[in-house]
């Protein structure tokens, strides 16, 4: 039987809106034998996966995606095969949590110098499972608080760059969050570079660390596809691929709809083999 893995896949403790349990089950029912949880700077997720795989026989690596900028532009870094009961990188992931909440805590008081005074740093943590809050919980909050009819209105409106309630992010470097890591013993993959479009910079991310390169995406042209197994080849890295589920927070993106040949995880456990 061949199997397929969706190595791209978040939950509830960061944002989207299904559960880790809901995940797994949705993975059963998509015929996926291998996922890998990757939520924002928080792998809390993961052991609640784990425990509910066991029902379905359904293989669960651990995973992570780290935000990074890069010349001003945004390079999202997904991290493979670590130990996620490691404290050190607990105790790192809890600082860029830290900085999510003081982050938040910033927007929300430019939206109340605007008139938005119903809205507190309590009630966006409320529709997260951690601390690792961003910009799509409090453009949901703004809707169900009748700011605005759609969450996009919430980002051209108030919170995305350039809008009067954006504040920037922590500006870590891709390349701290390859060395963070492979330092922690994972595996470190580039994420989507057909939406950052940060080709230009993928040489110098391989000589960084870089270990893959998310090749398969939804809603993406073979010829895309094409150009990116291209490049992971000429770098010697390792072409993933997922998802990139969000529950209904991307209603069209289900789990499997992208999916890889099993090959890619073993291909990510060699490379991982290669540091020990």
């Amino acid at each position: 039987m061949i199997k397929y893995a969706d190595l791209h896949i978040h939950t509830n403790y960061s944002d989207s809106t299904l559960t880790p349990k809901e995940v797994v089950e949705q993975a059963y029912k998509n015929n996926i034998s291998c996922i890998s949880i990757t939520d924002h700077d928080t792998f809390e997720g993961i052991p609640i996966a784990i425990e509910e795989s066991k029902k379905y026989d359904i293989e669960v690596i651990s995973g992570i995606e780290l935000s990074s900028v890069m010349n001003g532009r945004d390079v999202h870094i997904l991290g493979y095969l670590f130990d996620h009961a490691n404290e050190e990188f607990v105790n790192r992931l809890i600082c860029m949590q830290d900085t999510r909440i003081g982050r938040m805590q910033k927007m929300i008081n430019k939206l109340k110098e605007l008139g938005i005074d119903n809205i507190e740093l309590e009630d966006v943590c409320e529709l997260a499972e951690s601390k690792s809050v961003g910009r799509p919980h409090l453009a949901l909050l703004l809707k169900q608080k009748g700011w605005v009819s759609e969450t996009r209105e919430a980002f051209d409106k108030y919170i995305a760059e350039g809008a009067p309630a954006y504040f920037p992010k922590y500006k870590q470097t891709p390349s701290e969050a390859i060395k963070l890591i492979n330092e922690m013993g994972g595996v470190s993959v580039l994420a989507h570079p057909m939406i950052t479009r940060i080709d230009e910079l993928i040489p110098g991310l391989v000589k960084d660390g870089l270990n893959g390169i998310e090749v398969y995406y939804p809603n993406v042209s073979n010829t895309i596809i094409e150009f990116y197994e291209g490049m992971a080849k000429k770098h010697g890295l390792v072409a993933t691929g997922g998802s990139d589920s969000h529950g209904n927070a991307k209603k069209d993106i289900f789990i499997g709809k992208i999916k890889v040949l099993y090959s890619q995880v073993e291909q990510l456990k060699d490379k991982m083999a290669t540091k020990i």
